[in-house]
């Protein structure tokens, strides 16, 4: 499975909702708070092609989008083999 990383806030709905699918899928992810690591905000930005809000969710080296794009890709059955490819 390929690394999963979510750039959060702890107060977000959104990202709460992102990572309550991936922990119902079994997916174990990394998580950055930038609320806690504002620092950090400009690498999501830049890896997210200038995303400013969050969540930003990345698979491997796909930048997914936000929550909603997330649930597109459940939905339409492509997140799972996004998930697995190697």
């Amino acid at each position: 499975m390929k690394p999963v990383e979510i750039y959060t806030t702890p107060y977000c709905g959104f990202c709460h909702a992102a990572k309550r699918l991936l922990k119902s899928k079994g997916v174990s992810f990394s998580e950055v708070d930038v609320a806690r690591e504002p620092n950090r905000r400009a690498e999501m930005m830049q890896r997210a092609n200038g995303g400013r809000t969050v969540p930003q969710i990345f698979i491997g080296d796909t930048h997914v989008g936000g929550c909603d794009e997330l649930y597109a890709l459940e939905q339409a059955g492509k997140l799972d083999p996004l998930l697995a490819e190697a």
